[in-house]
């Protein structure tokens, strides 16, 4: 796997291309941190788009489903796929409605998606768990078998991927005229964690697990 990111026809940005980036290793970063991913494809002649949970196993996405669902059954088949990855980083305010816009990282990976092997799914799923709920996968019991049955899995190749962030100030100029009475720079955005809600049947001695202590630290 190369550090560089290969670039064709499909993957090359044309508006606003100087926030292309070309790195592999910005690309990880912006699925890493990922906690959703949406999935678009066509199914009977229509557009969809389905919001999914992911986690990343070296060159290739991971998507988890079950296995009655239909759209999922239809992502298997190998048609083409496009999945977007996200990061709102801020809100960034200009002196004009047309100037002002958003700070952000994200990804487009094409391609289509294989069903990842029974016997390889198990480390799968403790990927994505891993990926969305860091170190939870060693606090859990073992998967039963017809929670396996109903569980899908796909790999999405991450050959063919766009990657493309903003980060900066409002654009402005001494000379532009506008009024410097209107306030202009950037309002930061994050994710921040709540108070754990601990569950009915969940004895109240039973203390909040590590991973969930851990990424509250983290979320703060």
């Amino acid at each position: 796997m190369t550090s560089e990111l290969s670039v064709s026809e499909r993957t090359r940005i044309t508006r606003l291309n100087d926030r292309q980036i070309f790195d592999r290793d910005a690309l990880n970063e912006i699925l890493d941190t990922a906690t959703i991913a949406h999935v678009g494809f066509v199914r009977d002649g229509e557009p969809i788009v389905l919001p999914v949970g992911i986690g990343r196993a070296g060159d290739s996405l991971l998507i988890h489903g079950s296995t009655g669902s239909p759209f999922f059954r239809d992502m298997s088949d190998g048609r083409p796929l496009a999945v977007t990855v996200t990061h709102l980083d801020g809100l960034v305010y200009a002196r004009s409605g047309y100037d002002s816009s958003m700070n952000y990282r994200s990804a487009m990976i094409r391609g289509s998606a294989s069903i990842v092997s029974n016997e390889e799914k198990v480390d799968a799923l403790r990927i994505i768990t891993d990926h969305l709920m860091p170190g939870r996968s060693g606090e859990l019991r073992e998967h039963k078998s017809k929670e396996l049955a109903a569980t899908l899995v796909l790999r999405v190749p991450l050959d063919e991927v766009s990657v493309k962030i903003s980060n900066k100030m409002p654009d402005e100029d001494v000379n532009d005229g506008d009024p410097r009475s209107i306030w202009a720079g950037v309002l930061p955005l994050r994710i921040v964690a709540g108070d754990p809600l601990t569950s009915d049947l969940t004895p109240s001695e039973t203390p909040v697990a590590t991973s969930v202590v851990e990424l509250k630290k983290k979320l703060s």
